[in-house]
């Protein structure tokens, strides 16, 4: 039996010698390289926090002691020490969450993914335990430097000072990554600290210096190492930092030395006041592959040759945000007012090419969406055309200066959503669904949807024409996949993809739910149910001829991968309402609930987004058996004689 496997919970770390410890963090790296292989997942963060976590669970007493991960993705070693080593299902349906998850254990306590929340979580949760005189517990918040580039880490950090009796303590991972290298004037200062000659010389000819003085000597070194470092640090002024913040700090500590750590948060912990502890750590550390990637480290992977580090899947079939990275760079070539901006997310986003290619055009502002946005209004105000490219699931951060600092002001701003829709293994804070309820509240904003590449490429073009309003436009995750051609387009560009003569059921399917919509027009036609099948393109505001088309069917069914409350399908019934259209409308999307981790189809499936569940009951609704969500006023269903075989 390893010595992982007898790690059941926190406290039997407890026993462990200095040297069982560190053939502890052998094998937890070995298991994270072997098992995430199998299954992708957050590899290269994990593999730097393994010390750093070892030692907080030395130190601390979870679930007694809060520990606060941010961001969740670094908290697989987390999971291993809290009794959680079966990885073989990590991300998967009914596996292993890739983040914190209460349902999975005691000892997790935040479970949204989204950086820089961790310090307001801390405050909140030091601030109730010392109001309720739980004066024996402490709070860990896990912050890597990425996150301290947030602006709630900063307000978080402001009000912590104003408070200075509570048992708090601030590790503040610093591998120099988020995804990529670190960016803004923080991360320069922390590299400086990170390389400074003056604290590496020193600290490591003092080390030298006891070990060759032996056994006496290096415990003499352990007992004084903390001392030594809040020596050092005051020497090459690495506090000033946070010298008007009135909070300790120890450090910089080797991330990597369990023992100096265990010092370090040892000395943190009886400080009796909240303490920063500044761990210099190494993305990807003890796997080659992972510390050689250039990208990120293995920041995330999906299945890997764990020898090699090489995916396994070389289908080569292009990504959604790949088309994109290609035909932004097209649009910047010809039109030198674009700009792009990235919130620390370069290269996953795909504005990596073209900052390749117009470095001074792009600007990566670090974990601030909030700034980023506001910053595009500025520069729109300024004669230019920004390119706003984030997570769907990220642009909710956002949401009051897209209202109050774009749309108010009419800039001619462009929001590209990579991961909308369901995104899969990463669960509810990942999965990019509110972005279409949210965002069509905006007065003035338009929102295309594209269902292919050809699509993807052309929407984008005219969204950057636009300079009087925001413009967004969503894509989901993974391969672009098939290409569906459109029979005509009306005049204000809605593409008629299939077109029945029986005018029975008219679906209107939103961006990638064109598949699935054409699957369900053959099924229904199969029936004997008449079926036209179109695709919008620009799904807010409604284009006119979307109505018009309404008014001649007996129901609409509009199909969409975001939440129905408030979603493309309920703008759709209004404006049909409001034009007078009495047809019958059923509007298919997500529930508003926080969806589970697993893959797109399973998690499809599990909400009755197949072309299968659709048919039926759509069959069901024109036979009249079943009512459509929501009828016309005159509350007929539109139902009638029709010749119609049994549903499968």
């Amino acid at each position: 039996m390893t010595l992982l496997e007898t790690i059941r919970g926190p406290r039997d770390l407890d026993g462990l010698t200095r040297e069982q410890l560190d053939q502890l963090a052998v094998e937890v790296r070995e298991h994270l390289v072997a098992n995430v292989a199998k299954t992708g997942g957050h590899l290269g963060p994990n593999l730097g926090v393994v010390e750093l976590t070892i030692a907080i669970h030395r130190v601390f007493s979870s679930p007694q002691d809060a520990i606060v991960f941010d961001t969740g993705h670094q908290s697989y070693v987390h999971k291993l020490l809290t009794g959680r080593q079966d990885f073989s299902t990590l991300r998967q349906n009914g596996g292993l969450a890739g983040y914190p998850q209460r349902s999975e254990s005691e000892h997790d306590i935040v479970e949204s993914s989204h950086a820089s929340s961790s310090l307001s979580w801390a405050d909140g949760i030091s601030k109730a335990f010392e109001m309720t005189g739980q004066h024996d517990r402490h709070v860990v918040a896990v912050v890597g430097d990425g996150a301290l580039t947030g602006g709630m880490t900063w307000e978080a950090l402001n009000n912590i000072s104003d408070d200075n009796t509570r048992k708090l303590i601030v590790v503040v991972n610093d591998n120099g990554r988020s995804y990529a290298p670190t960016i803004g004037g923080m991360a320069r200062f922390l590299n400086s600290v990170r390389t400074k000659r003056t604290y590496r010389n020193l600290h490591l000819s003092s080390r030298e210096a006891f070990e060759r003085l032996g056994g006496p000597a290096k415990a003499f070194y352990r007992g004084v190492r903390g001392g030594l470092h809040g020596f050092l640090s005051r020497f090459t002024d690495n506090e000033a930092l946070y010298s008007n913040l009135d909070i300790k700090y120890v450090g910089p500590v080797d991330g990597h030395d369990e023992h100096a750590m265990e010092d370090a948060l040892r000395q943190a912990k009886n400080y009796g006041a909240p303490v920063i502890v500044h761990a210099i750590t190494e993305k990807g550390r003890g796997y080659e592959p992972a510390r050689n990637d250039v990208a990120d480290q293995f920041h995330a992977v999906g299945q890997i040759d764990p020898e090699s580090g090489e995916p396994l899947d070389t289908s080569g079939a292009k990504s959604w945000t790949s088309v994109f990275a290609d035909e932004l760079v097209q649009l910047a070539e010809q039109n030198e007012r674009l700009v792009g901006i990235t919130a620390a997310m370069l290269r996953p986003t795909g504005l990596h090419r073209m900052a390749e290619r117009f470095p001074s055009r792009v600007f990566d502002v670090g974990i601030a969406e909030q700034h980023a946005v506001t910053s595009a209004a500025g520069l729109a105000f300024g004669g230019l055309h920004p390119v706003v490219a984030v997570y769907a699931t990220f642009m909710n951060r956002a949401f009051d200066q897209l209202l109050m600092d774009v749309a108010l002001h009419k800039a001619g701003v462009t929001f590209v959503l990579d991961r909308a829709g369901v995104t899969g293994p990463d669960g509810p804070s990942h999965h990019g669904v509110w972005d279409l309820s949210i965002l069509q509240v905006v007065p003035g904003i338009r929102i295309a949807a594209p269902r292919d590449s050809v699509r993807l490429a052309e929407e984008l073009g005219e969204a950057v024409r636009v300079e009087d309003a925001p413009t967004v436009l969503r894509f989901p995750k993974g391969s672009v996949g098939t290409e569906y051609h459109a029979v005509r387009r009306t005049p204000d560009g809605v593409d008629v993809l299939v077109e029945s003569e029986r005018r029975d059921v008219l679906i209107v399917t939103v961006g990638p739910m064109a598949g699935i919509g054409l699957d369900v027009a053959q099924r229904l036609e199969a029936h004997g149910i008449g079926a036209t099948v179109i695709d919008p393109r620009w799904v807010v505001p409604v284009p006119e001829s979307v109505v018009r088309l309404a008014a001649d069917y007996r129901l609409v069914v509009s199909l969409e991968d975001g939440v129905r409350v408030g979603g493309v399908g309920t703008r759709i019934r209004q404006d049909l309402r409001e034009a007078g259209v009495d047809t019958a409308v059923t509007e298919l999307g997500l529930p508003d609930e926080f969806l589970d981790h697993g893959s797109r189809a399973e998690i499809l499936e599990r909400v009755g987004l197949t072309p299968q569940h659709i048919a039926h009951d759509v069959t069901a609704m024109v036979l009249g058996t079943k009512l459509p969500h929501a009828r016309g006023v005159s509350g007929d269903t539109g139902a009638q004689p029709v010749v119609a075989r049994a549903a499968d």
